[in-house]
């Protein structure tokens, strides 16, 4: 049965082993110089206070490559339950072939055994190489990038660490199951799809955000968690923006980000410009005044932030809460799709 199924699977694992074995080698090549780059960079710019435009500039020279990656390693489990999934069980319905293996003294839960573990273990072991070396490679850049970019960020955070190998198990396992429901290849990719994209869409915006009690706190205003400041002519009324940043916290995941009076009431809040009334038309929010003084002056009225968020101390610890719960849908799903092979699958 090992030797069948590997005849039948060492077409995929041949190209997708090629594949890696590129990608590993450009990362390998290129990790060194980036985080030389980096460190370099660092100790110029703490001498003379110009790290943020440090971090902008270097950020912007790899964000293509950054993107890119963490497109492919979110696309990789997708894959994986489409292409080794879905076809596994469909490809043999369709064609008859289980019925002579079953006929040859090999039972239904032995030839199922055999193709999730052998190919489901594949499945696994390339998420984890991809997602450890992307987060590898991508250190410097998840330290510089934007807060929207940040690794608690959900689009960065599942591209990182461990979560991958939940994602390929559940993927895998996912079109199996669809493929011995529809037993047709096309119909369970499509609902293999379909399921998927839903249940990663809901992880992020549903679920993480409650994998652990967020912490909320109030901060003065400044460059920091200020984005945009506008002076009405005349002076008198500024508009401020916030940004989704907690000071002190960098790469925070921030649910939200409010501005409160000097009474504490909110009145505005993720990115929403308020208008606030500075008394006087001369010092730091006059027009034409450097903005850089306006946010304390603003602060000095009794403004705050109000955040929300989780601090990027909890990354690791939401890596395995996460992947433990794509682990635990991952085995019911197999405990059904044995259960459904025993039972109703002829």
């Amino acid at each position: 049965m090992i030797w069948l199924t590997w005849r039948q699977f060492r077409a995929s694992a041949v190209t997708t082993a090629a594949a890696l074995a590129v990608l590993a080698a450009a990362l390998v090549l290129t990790g060194p110089g980036l985080a030389d780059r980096y460190a370099a960079g660092i100790a110029e710019c703490t001498l003379d206070d110009t790290c943020p435009r440090f971090y902008d500039l270097f950020f912007d020279d790899y964000q293509m490559t950054f993107t890119v990656l963490n497109l492919a390693l979110l696309a990789l489990p997708a894959l994986i339950g489409l292409f080794w999934g879905a076809p596994l069980i469909t490809r043999e319905l369709e064609a008859g072939t289980h019925l002579l293996v079953w006929n040859q003294g090999v039972t239904r839960v032995r030839w199922l055994t055999v193709k999730l573990a052998l190919i489901g273990l594949t499945a696994v072991a390339a998420a984890c190489v991809t997602g450890m070396l992307v987060t590898w490679w991508s250190r410097p850049l998840d330290s510089s990038a934007v807060p929207e970019l940040a690794q608690m960020s959900p689009l960065v955070f599942s591209a990182r660490g461990i979560v991958p190998m939940g994602y390929a198990a559940f993927a895998f396992v996912l079109g199996v199951s669809a493929g011995m429901l529809v037993r047709r290849t096309l119909a369970a990719m499509a609902l293999t799809l379909a399921v998927f994209v839903a249940v990663q869409i809901a992880m992020p915006m549903v679920v993480r955000p409650h994998l652990m009690t967020p912490v909320t706190a109030v901060h003065e205003l400044s460059r920091e968690n200020v984005g945009g400041i506008s002076v009405r002519r005349g002076g008198g009324e500024v508009r401020v923006q916030l940004k989704n940043a907690v000071p002190g916290q960098a790469g925070a995941w921030v649910l939200a980000s409010e501005l409160l009076d000097p009474s504490g009431k909110v009145i505005a809040s993720d990115g929403e410009d308020s208008p606030t009334t500075v008394s006087g038309t001369s010092g730091p929010c006059a027009p034409g005044a450097s903005p850089d003084g306006c946010p304390g002056e603003i602060s000095a009225q009794g403004y705050r932030q109000q955040a929300t968020y989780h601090p990027l101390d909890r990354f690791w610890a939401f890596q395995w809460i996460e992947t433990g719960i794509y682990a635990a849908l991952t085995i019911g799903l197999t405990w059904f799709s044995f259960w459904w092979i025993r039972r109703r699958l002829s």
